[in-house]
């Protein structure tokens, strides 16, 4: 389900002025997503970023491939910043991710001089402006907004994106809860429940439940239809379609479709879709993997029945079915829903802080 065609420039002379203004001997082009050592490269780049914005590193190559992978690619761009030896001391990456909606990715090496680190910064974002103008005026828009973010400690990163015109619109508390084995009995079976009329089931599998076949179009349908409604009227919520969706969520590489549940309203014979949670793999080269809520939704007319916290409880009983320790989730610091009461009251913690940055880019 790959979406419609690259909408973005893929020659970077195309999108950058003859002369970038970096200092003699310095180049910038796209990165080769085939190229073992670009993508060690492009890894170590970020992890030292992670580590410098919130005190330790999470990624690996697997995310860096999200990004310059040939399947990345149709809908994103890259470019790269080097030094007169070739070294990469710059990425940046843009993501065509819903109409009107550019996420970028913005990455300077730690080590290199300050003044050559504001140079490599000012490229990307020169870059990314044009970009946003490309896919902008692709999309038939007025104007395009760049979507980025910052660790909430990072104050280079913060200097930087002031000085480039971005605005601090959200602040998002990424938390994490623990998990014990008999937390496996939480529910009577994570992949179908009942509870007050409200069947809580993992989207079902052609074949069957364990045949590992593709899953049931109607139920990832049904999936994205409640998100897309449960999150209307939620800050920065852009509509995607189908498509967009499903091939957005399978480029995670902790994706995997037996995380993926559907709560449904059931009466009598009437079966309405009324919640959604999807769920994926935060694997752990130190100790076990945890889960990670992705996405959780709940149609407007279905709250107030439990759904929320039934997914919730579903996604903690599979978690700690499969031996791991911790399940994590992201929320909107400054939503008006208290979700965030929801979770702490079910033993969620805040483990950081990020923030999202935007400027709006008038299409030419």
């Amino acid at each position: 389900m790959i979406p419609e065609d690259n909408r973005f420039e893929s020659d970077p002379a195309d999108a950058l002025p003859e002369d970038p203004g970096l200092p003699t001997g310095w180049s910038a082009d796209s990165p080769d997503g085939d190229d073992p050592a670009t993508v060690a490269r492009l890894t170590e780049l970020l992890r030292g970023h992670e580590r410098a914005g919130r005190g330790w590193a999470g990624s690996g190559e697997d995310e860096v491939l999200v990004e310059v992978s040939e399947r990345g690619l149709a809908m994103r761009e890259n470019l790269v910043v080097r030094d007169p030896d070739g070294r990469i001391q710059a990425w940046g990456s843009v993501h065509d991710r819903a109409e009107g909606r550019m996420l970028f990715v913005h990455i300077v090496d730690r080590e290199i001089d300050e003044r050559l680190a504001d140079r490599c910064s000012d490229v990307l974002f020169e870059w990314a402006e044009a970009q946003a103008k490309a896919v902008g005026a692709a999309r038939g828009l007025a104007e395009q907004q760049i979507d980025t973010g910052a660790f909430a400690e990072d104050e280079r990163q913060h200097r930087w994106l002031e000085g480039a015109g971005f605005t601090r619109v959200r602040t998002w508390w990424q938390m994490s809860r623990s998990v014990e084995a008999a937390e496996a009995d939480l529910v009577p079976d994570p992949a179908r429940w009942e509870r007050k009329g409200v069947v809580f089931r993992l989207v079902e599998r052609q074949g069957g439940p364990d045949s590992g076949g593709m899953p049931d179009v109607d139920d990832l349908r049904a999936v994205h239809e409640v998100l897309e409604g449960a999150f209307t009227d939620h800050f920065n919520s852009a509509e995607e379609t189908f498509h967009e969706f499903i091939h957005r969520l399978r480029e995670d590489p902790g994706h995997r479709w037996d995380h993926w549940w559907l709560a449904e309203i059931v009466d009598g014979d009437r079966v309405e879709p009324a919640g959604a949670l999807v769920g994926t793999v935060s694997e752990s080269d130190t100790g076990p993997d945890g889960s990670y809520v992705s996405y959780l939704g709940v149609l407007e007319s279905a709250r107030g029945r439990g759904v929320a916290t039934g997914l919730l409880r579903t996604i903690i009983a599979d978690a700690a079915s499969r031996g791991r320790d911790r399940v994590g989730l992201e929320v909107d610091a400054d939503s008006p829903t208290g979700a965030d009461g929801l979770y702490t009251s079910m033993g969620w913690g805040t483990k950081y802080v990020t923030e999202s940055w935007h400027r709006d880019v008038p299409v030419d």
